[in-house]
């Protein structure tokens, strides 16, 4: 239900029985599946999650110490719904949308009390509305009415809710108007506001599911060189503790080409929210100039919280997702961590009493995964436009275990697997993820976008970078039991480009002003320079030039400061005429 809805209007209509950590059972409660409830004299939110004849099972998503059987049970008779209108970017909410700057103001403190609610969007502030459609024109489902300003990057599209049976317009208005005012009526009798509420649990409706062909270009050498990700598409970052997944999730949330970030903080400690949460204020969007939060949306749902609350918290996300890929934009939705989700699944399963799968997980588990991540895609919508959802969930297995049942699971659903390594970490090698185990089945449709908007041989170069790093996967074994010197010298020599490929072009710096952001020009660029070093050393060892030579020569240790230099096109065609001219000067 609407987090606007008052609890007084509500019936009290039945009592608890027991309570068990975050759930409820209750009596005499006349509920559906999913109903929003009141529960205790406090008015604790939760949700039916379960019905057996008279007896009602709720999970609740606040703290229930101090609740006790025989307290009363409201019902509201509507699903766990958000609120969607403007004021949803550059907001921070908690799991089931209370904003969490208005629960601090109303309360005088950090810290949330129990029972406290507050709308997720303000229904006081007014918004300049102007329309784009005339009285007399015929709307339906999904059709834009009117435009509002919401920030200085984003304009918010005023829409027919999904669920209207659409008709003639008989009138409209233009000027400032609050969220629940009547902007536009229609024949049918229908009402529109700029204030829609949908079920989070129900994915909105589109008109068809296309195959993305547009890369998400996130700045990231590695993602974008090796693996990338479509518009539309979805990622796991699996990796074990301090290995870099949240910097990772950072950096693709700051710079992603996407026109939204939805940024989800599910279970994850406090501190690392609190990082998104100072720095994105600062940070400039590259596309705009204008702050970073002007199109981000962050729910902070941290470990301290219920736990109940983790397990809406996506749902959350996902539907304020949908609801701006209905105006046809392009979003990107981060979720950390989808194992503290599932961790939120297995407890309540468990205070059910359900057979356990894997682990302890439900048995239902891989099913939630996948209806999370299917409503990820690039869609054809009711209204005619385009628009995307690109989902990347970071994947927290116990020990850097990726056997264990939340990654098994995710992978066969998700098309990108960034692995993250500890090893490559404990190097201080970032972002760690291993070249050997990650992959992207969306490279081949993506290709020819990168062939036309970048290079039409980027897929023979990135393939060369493949290959060469693959060969010292083999040779590394060799090396480990002879030692680098036994090696021929043309083998010694492709351990050395390699070792540049790694160091100078997987190697990226997220907190270098100028390193933390790599378009694929040129990283396409930053390939092409270690290639050049690669022909003309092997061209000047079949002439007989001895390989510690090649090694030694001066332009060589500049690769690895392409990434850092400021004009890098200058830098590079610099270097690559210094490469050739001092290898060639060898013979």
């Amino acid at each position: 239900m609407s987090q606007a809805e008052d609890i007084e209007s509500v019936d009290e209509d039945g009592v608890i029985e027991s309570v068990s950590g975050p759930v409820v059972t209750a009596t005499d409660l006349d509920a559906r599946m999913n109903d929003v409830v009141y529960v205790g004299d406090e008015g604790l939110m939760g949700e039916v999650i379960e019905i057996e004849g008279n007896l009602t099972t709720i999970q609740v998503y606040e703290e229930t110490s101090g609740v006790a059987p025989g307290e009363p049970v409201e019902n509201t008779g509507e699903p766990l719904s958000v609120d969607l209108g403007p004021g949803m970017l550059n907001a921070i909410y908690d799991g089931v949308q209370r904003p969490l700057d208005e629960l601090e103001e109303k309360m005088g403190s950090a810290f949330l009390d129990r029972g406290v609610d507050a709308p997720g969007i303000d229904f006081e502030r007014e918004w300049e509305f102007t329309p784009s459609v005339a009285e007399g024109e015929i709307v339906e489902p999904g059709d834009v009415i009117g435009k509002v300003p919401e920030t200085a990057s984003i304009t918010h599209k005023v829409m027919v809710p999904p669920n209207y049976e659409g008709g003639e317009i008989t009138s409209i208005e233009t000027g400032e108007f609050t969220v629940d005012e009547v902007i536009a009526e229609l024949d049918s009798g229908e009402e529109i506001t700029m204030h829609q509420e949908w079920p989070v649990r129900r994915a909105r409706p589109s008109d068809e599911k296309e195959t993305p062909t547009e890369p998400l270009v996130s700045g990231q050498r590695i993602l974008d060189g090796l693996f990338p990700i479509a518009k539309g598409g979805t990622a796991a970052i699996p990796g074990p503790f301090g290995s870099g997944k949240t910097v990772t999730q950072h950096q693709l949330a700051k710079w992603a080409d996407a026109d939204i970030v939805v940024y989800v903080g599910c279970g994850e400690r406090g501190n690392e929210m609190t990082e998104v949460i100072e720095d994105f204020p600062e940070l400039e969007d590259p596309k705009t100039g204008k702050p970073l939060m002007s199109r981000t949306c962050l729910i902070a749902n941290t470990s301290n919280m219920p736990v109940a609350a983790r397990e809406s918290c996506i749902y959350t996300g996902i539907t304020i997702a949908e609801y701006f890929r209905d105006m046809g934009y392009d979003v990107a939705l981060m979720a950390d961590s989808t194992s503290r989700w599932a961790e939120a699944m297995r407890e309540i399963s468990s205070r059910l009493e359900e057979m356990p799968g894997e682990e302890g997980y439900p048995a239902y588990l891989a099913a939630r995964l996948s209806e999370f991540y299917e409503r990820a895609g690039k869609f054809q919508l009711i209204n005619g436009e385009e628009g995307s959802i690109s989902v990347i969930g970071a994947v927290s297995p116990p020990g850097g275990d990726f056997s264990e049942p939340v990654t098994q699971n995710t992978l066969r659903i998700v098309k990108t697997f960034w692995a993250l390594d500890a090893d490559l970490a404990e190097r201080r090698h970032f972002p760690s993820i291993n070249w050997n185990e990650s992959y992207s089945l969306y490279r081949q449709q993506l290709d020819p976008w990168f062939r036309e908007n970048v290079a039409e041989d980027w897929p023979e170069r990135r393939q060369w970078g493949v290959d060469v790093l693959d060969e010292e996967g083999e040779l590394q074994e060799i090396v480990q039991l002879v030692g680098k010197d036994a090696l021929p010298e043309d083998q010694q020599l492709t351990l050395e480009v390699a070792r540049y490929l790694r160091e100078a072009w997987l190697q990226q710096n997220a907190f270098h002003d100028v390193d933390t952001y790599c378009e694929p020009e040129k990283t396409y660029r930053m390939l092409g320079a270690i290639k050049t070093f690669n022909d003309e050393a092997f061209d000047a060892l079949e002439a007989g030039v001895p390989v510690e030579e090649i090694q030694d020569v001066d332009a060589a240790p500049q690769l690895n400061r392409m990434g850092v230099a400021d004009d890098w096109n200058e830098f590079i065609d610099e270097l690559e005429s210094d490469l050739k001219e001092q290898i060639r000067a060898l013979y």
